[in-house]
């Protein structure tokens, strides 16, 4: 087995590898990773994607890409198919992982790196990290069956809530920015932290098809009547076509306690259901006990706990 660098490879020499994880995703988190596939394949062609395959008998059956973001790098992903002559696939994840840490860390400007492991188990591939004088955080990948009964719906009298529109953009991003200062999330993500941060963190979330597609007709954003000023916004993509994902649900800390983000859950949960959808899952910290708690009395079932891991350099 080696371990070579991403870009001596073609779309062509990553698909077989790449239509395993597709599988594997189906399999454990009923997503359909293949928006996700066929944009790493592109750039894999482009030669943009840095990165790591781990190749036997000139067949590349793991990989591990990353992304630099200013001064910080982002770890993309890390697969490796069951059942390759016999190695060990801990191994083979390990020295993956190992490469692009280091990489990272080598980096001229690379002051943070960033990882979040949906596909592992907690604890399953930590080992490189927490070598590396990493941070853990556990976080929860939560799902609800929309079989059954419509969600109750919340009436204010000051706030209104409304679908989603491009408007919304920026409006957003300051909610975002506000709703997570000094909150565990934003130790995990530093995107949250900056205006500009929570901006980039929309883009990727609307424009590409990382966390599925997105959905804006069960993407909804709370109003204040009076002063038309957005307090709370919940998004959701399509992760499968029967499937949605709440890729950000948040209110602004003054409008907290009164039912909001309920409300802004049911708003989601009903036009799922309406839609036929089959279920709608969500992640979290499992630190942020008071968005854990709320989830479990709306009925979401935690389906595996997964790592994210921070390093400051």
């Amino acid at each position: 087995m080696e371990i070579l660098d991403l870009r001596h490879f073609s779309s062509a020499d990553l698909r077989p590898l790449l239509e395993d994880e597709i599988q594997a995703w189906a399999k454990l988190l009923c997503w359909d990773y293949s928006g996700s596939a066929e944009m790493i394949l592109r750039y894999t062609d482009a030669k943009f994607l840095p990165g790591y395959a781990a190749v036997s008998h000139g067949r590349v059956f793991g990989y591990s890409f990353f992304v630099y973001e200013n001064s910080k790098g982002v770890i993309g992903d890390l697969f490796v198919s069951e059942g390759e002559n016999g190695i060990d696939r801990q191994e083979v994840e390990r020295r993956l992982l190992t490469h692009v840490i280091e990489t990272l860390q080598q980096s001229p400007g690379v002051h943070r790196i960033e990882a979040q492991l949906l596909a592992h188990d907690a604890g399953a591939a930590a080992g490189p990290f927490e070598k590396q004088g990493f941070s853990r955080h556990a976080r929860l990948f939560m799902t609800l069956s929309l079989a059954g009964a419509i969600a109750d719906k919340a009436k204010f009298s000051e706030i209104e809530i409304r679908r989603w529109t491009e408007q919304d953009y920026q409006l957003a991003a300051s909610v975002i920015m506000a709703a997570y200062r000094d909150h565990v999330d934003s130790e995990i993500n530093d995107q949250y932290r900056t205006l500009s941060g929570s901006l980039r963190f929309l883009n990727n979330i609307v424009r590409f098809p990382g966390c599925g597609t997105f959905d804006p007709e069960s993407s909804f954003v709370a109003v204040e009547k009076r002063t038309y000023a957005l307090v709370g916004v919940i998004l959701c993509s399509r992760v499968r076509h029967d499937v949605g994902h709440v890729t950000q649900v948040c209110v602004l800390p003054d409008y907290r306690s009164h039912g909001l983000g309920r409300a802004l859950l049911a708003a989601t949960v009903n036009n799922l259901r309406q839609r036929k959808f089959s279920a709608l899952s969500l992640t979290v910290t499992e630190a942020n006990t008071r968005a854990v708690e709320l989830y479990r009395e709306l009925g979401f079932e935690t389906k595996r706990v997964f790592d994210a891991f921070v390093w400051e350099g």
